[in-house]
């Protein structure tokens, strides 16, 4: 559930008149080209975000999936506004100082999963530093909202790491009951200070913990970007990582640049080298995987939401 575009207008825009010359655009590989959309069903889509006032990550991220998920009238909805209070090295969400939280945002979640006829849907987030919450009661509101008007649907939410607030925010959160709890730490530690520079590694990693720590029944779900310079080896212990905290389901994409100010694309993986990092995973224990250069946190994850409880099923009656 994501969404396409690579570098359109309003990415163009990006580059000033601070910047002289212009920046050699890298030339991407065939497996990772995607087509413009211009599907009646990703219209469709498009036209009810805009109805109910709704930003998208699938938009704001500039994801390149947007086309195919729009079509099949997928869309992960992105809340507490379309400005972050960081500025992430890999993020083409726009920075600043957010305006105040939109009450009506949970209902109209509510509604549009209800008018897309979602199985599942996933519900993410700008970073809300300037919230004393860091925006969980948002997040607490519209589980709610969804659970009372798209009772059919299951949530998945992609939270940001709640900085300094962690413990009480996913306690809230948690209560509320999502079906999926996603956090993605996104890169390898040592890239931190460069890439996610407003993030802790081990913060990230915590969080992830305490979701299990606090409801087990719940499924933890993260992410990784591959491309940005990190080493295999790296990339395992990451695993190791995420294990030891009992994540179940890893997700692993291709980094792309989505302007000339962002971090370079260091490599562009292979299909072949993404199917060796799923083999590790997978040795690994955790009960889904899912690594392609395509692959982003909410691309099919009603698909794979169902495949990961038939997995923990599996492995329940095999004990």
């Amino acid at each position: 559930m994501c969404v396409v575009m690579h570098v359109g207008d309003r990415y163009l825009a990006a580059m000033s008149e601070a910047d002289p010359l212009p920046v050699p655009k890298q030339r991407k590989p065939d497996w990772i080209r995607v087509k413009a959309p211009t599907s009646a069903g990703f219209m469709e889509t498009r036209k009810l975000m805009r109805r109910l006032n709704l930003a998208t990550v699938c938009e704001e991220a500039a994801c390149p999936n947007i086309g195919e998920c729009w079509t099949r009238k997928h869309a992960t909805v992105m809340i507490l506004g379309d400005t972050c209070t960081r500025a992430c090295a890999f993020c083409n969400v726009k920075t600043g100082m957010p305006r105040a939280v939109d009450p009506l945002e949970p209902e109209h979640v509510a509604v549009a999963a209800a008018e897309l006829g979602l199985t599942h849907i996933v519900v993410t987030s700008v970073d809300r530093d300037d919230l004393p919450d860091g925006g969980a009661m948002q997040f607490v509101r519209v589980i709610e909202a969804l659970r009372r008007n798209a009772p059919q649907t299951t949530i998945e939410i992609l939270t940001p790491d709640f900085r300094n607030k962690s413990e009480a925010a996913v306690e809230r959160i948690i209560e509320a009951r999502p079906d999926v709890y996603n956090h993605n730490l996104e890169t390898v530690p040592r890239l931190y200070p460069t890439i996610r520079p407003g993030a802790r590694y081990y913060a990230s990693l915590r969080l992830l913990e305490s979701v299990k720590r606090h409801d087990p029944t719940i499924f933890t779900k993260s992410g990784l970007m591959v491309g940005l310079g990190e080493e295999r080896l790296e990339v395992h212990q990451v695993m190791d990582d995420m294990r030891s905290a009992d994540v179940d389901f890893l997700t692993m994409g291709q980094y792309l640049q989505p302007t000339p100010r962002h971090a370079r694309v260091e490599e562009f993986v292979t299909p072949k080298a993404f199917a060796a990092y799923a083999a590790i995973a997978r040795a690994k224990g955790f009960l889904l995987v899912a690594a392609s250069p395509l692959t982003r946190s909410s691309y099919h994850a009603g698909d794979d939401f169902a495949k990961m409880k038939a997995a923990r099923d599996v492995r329940l009656a095999a004990r």
